[in-house]
């Protein structure tokens, strides 16, 4: 058994103009004082980050490298959220997607589209350059305008979204695979990967790729009302990557899980910061101990009501004191007697 790597923390949600939030350096000895000793790197902050020439110069990233290290730290994923999303996207988004390409690339949805891919693929390289083997991103979505059935959708859309969203990707995965690298998709609503259901139905059109995995962040599927301790059951082989993320879901009378167009603070389903939500993240260190997790533990921070310091502050401490230093003999040992074939033949009773 492994144990988890950890405690890590993903730098979007703090990223900011003034300092330390507005370099690398900044953030990373930010984060090694509030006990974080990994940190998961938005790779499209050019405040942070260079993707471009993270693919291209092995220089570069050993820079990178230095400077988190000097902090005591380590890099734990890239991530793509936001060109992943770019990677297929409903012409129902484009407006709203407009800032997450390039501004030259305004209207150019083919343009687009295309630079995602390349930014996809920029991301294998560079993580193969920071000796990383997990890639945190999103699949983007195709058929989320659809995601309810009615009006009752016409045989085969389903189907020939997820046909058009595996021909997308799988170029993508064997850039990755060449690299070396997991691509680890966040299930999320949103997006056309947000549950069980819908992942297995991308494995069958990329052939059950070896690197089309998981990032596991139980929130949201506290928030689509599911089992998300036997998601981990079901689908442990997949996760190689885990957002560690509070959230609650409070019945109402008046909204469910669709949150009745309402701002975050006034949805059943909302986001908190760790400790003050519902999720079982004891239940859950447990079950990756159990499954043998190989990766890290990040802490993604999403509060509508905490200020996101103090979610940090509070943050690195709660992920140590559940992460599970695995052990490395059986409690009982001590009562264990040699065996041999002979010996549990004799116990057998067959001479």
């Amino acid at each position: 058994m492994k144990t988890i790597k950890g405690p890590g923390i993903f730098l979007a949600q703090f990223a900011g103009d003034t300092a330390p939030f507005n370099t690398l350096e900044g953030m990373a000895h930010w984060a090694a004082g509030l006990g974080f000793t990994g940190v998961q790197i938005p790779s499209w902050d050019k405040r942070l980050f260079d993707l471009k020439l993270a693919a291209e110069s092995q220089d570069y990233c050993d820079e990178v490298l230095g400077v988190v290290g000097r902090a005591g730290l380590a890099v734990t994923e890239l991530s793509t959220h936001l060109q992943g999303q770019l990677v297929a996207s409903h012409g129902a988004y484009d407006v709203l997607l407009e800032g997450f390409a390039p501004a030259e690339l305004k209207g150019d949805l083919k343009g687009r589209q295309a630079w995602a891919v390349e930014q996809l693929e920029f991301a294998a390289k560079a993580s193969r350059n920071l000796g990383l083997n997990a890639h945190a991103t999103f699949s983007g979505a195709l058929a989320w305008p659809f995601f309810y059935p009615w009006p009752q959708r016409p045989a085969g859309l389903i189907d020939e979204a997820f046909a058009e969203l595996g021909r997308r990707w799988l170029p993508i995965l064997r850039v990755f695979d060449e690299a070396g690298v997991d691509v680890c998709y966040e299930l999320h609503p949103g997006e056309d990967l947000h549950d069980g259901a819908t992942f297995e139905r991308f494995l069958g059109v990329v052939g059950g790729h070896a690197r089309a995995n998981i990032l596991y962040d139980p929130s949201h599927m506290i928030l689509q009302q599911m089992d998300y301790l036997a998601f981990l059951d079901i689908y442990h082989e997949r996760v190689r990557a885990f957002h560690v993320k509070d959230a609650e879901y409070r019945p109402s009378g008046r909204s469910g899980v669709y949150g009745g167009y309402q701002d975050w603070i006034d949805r059943p389903g909302r986001f908190r910061s760790l400790g003050d939500g519902q999720i079982d993240f004891h239940s859950i260190f447990s079950k990756m101990a159990q499954y043998d997790y190989p990766g890290w533990a990040v802490l993604e921070w999403e509060c509508c009501l905490k200020h996101p310091e103090a979610g940090a502050a509070e943050g690195a401490a709660f992920i140590r004191e559940r992460i599970i230093r695995v052990t490395d003999r059986a409690f009982d040992d001590f009562a264990g007697s040699a065996a041999d074939q002979k010996t549990n033949r004799r116990i057998l009773g067959l001479g």
